[in-house]
């Protein structure tokens, strides 16, 4: 297979400096007077085009929340939101959800398959629902990538946990969304099998030039991702390039130490 697009694993420069998505003094609070609680904190942040962003941080941290609001799922108490040049905070909801259908990508751990209808079916549906004509071209190439091409007739409950998650994967990347969102991808999957979709991921990176942020809790996932940012009460309070599973793992027990001793 060819590529028109190939990033390097763990891209630094060129192609993958460009900004896909970013926030800029964003707040995010529930409630009010003493109940109220803050679960992003002036939150700044760019998202690089072309690259694997994994966001991380402890239960409660804003991980899931920073994450929904980038992708305008969660509205937010104060700040912007930028998809490219486009402010998606204040958008009305029409123009919201249109933008959402046509600029983003989603990919949940329950995997979100319709079980009557086979894969690729279930590939296509959102762009059937839009009333777009899928690219043959880009739709062989992404079923090749995700190396569904020999299970495109079966149907959900004839698939395993993986190869569910991979055809959600596939769901995602068809339309060509400028971004990809991932709420713990792999969290519902054996480690064999989220290995294969972490994987597949990163060739959707690199064979592909999509732009992903996977929120996770898994150091090993992490390990995938050009960058990683942490999140801690609401704020981001560290990021490393070029992660490792082990780099990762001591970052995180770090963060935990502090948490103990503060």
């Amino acid at each position: 297979m060819t590529s028109a697009l190939t990033i390097p694993r763990h891209g630094g420069t060129g192609e993958g400096t460009a900004v896909a998505a970013r926030a800029r003094q964003v707040v995010k609070a529930y409630g009010s007077g003493e109940t109220r609680v803050v679960a992003l904190d002036s939150v700044d942040v760019d998202i690089a085009r072309g690259r694997f962003t994994a966001i991380m941080g402890p239960s409660g941290s804003g991980k899931s929340t920073l994450m929904h609001c980038l992708a305008g799922l969660d509205t937010v108490t104060s700040g912007q939101i930028f998809l490219d040049e486009t402010e998606i905070t204040g958008l009305k909801d029409k123009k919201l959800t249109r933008l959402r259908r046509d600029r983003i990508g989603f990919i949940f751990q329950a995997f979100n398959l319709l079980p009557t209808l086979n894969a690729i079916e279930n590939i296509t549906l959102p762009m059937d629902i839009a009333g777009r004509k899928p690219d043959a071209d880009w739709l062989r190439r992404v079923v090749d990538t995700v190396g569904l091409s020999e299970r495109l007739g079966h149907r959900p409950n004839q698939l395993s946990g993986g190869q569910q998650q991979r055809v959600a994967v596939a769901r995602a990347l068809a339309a060509r969304p400028e971004i990809i969102f991932g709420d713990e991808p792999t969290g519902n999957l054996d480690s064999r099998a989220g290995a294969e979709v972490l994987g597949f991921l990163r060739a959707s990176v690199d064979e592909l030039g999509q732009t992903i942020v996977m929120v996770t809790h898994d150091p090993v996932a992490a390990s995938y991702a050009d960058r990683v940012l942490y999140l801690a009460d609401g704020r981001i309070v560290d990021e490393m390039e070029r992660p490792t599973a082990d780099a990762v793992l001591d970052r995180m027990k770090d963060f935990d130490a502090r948490g103990r001793t503060s």
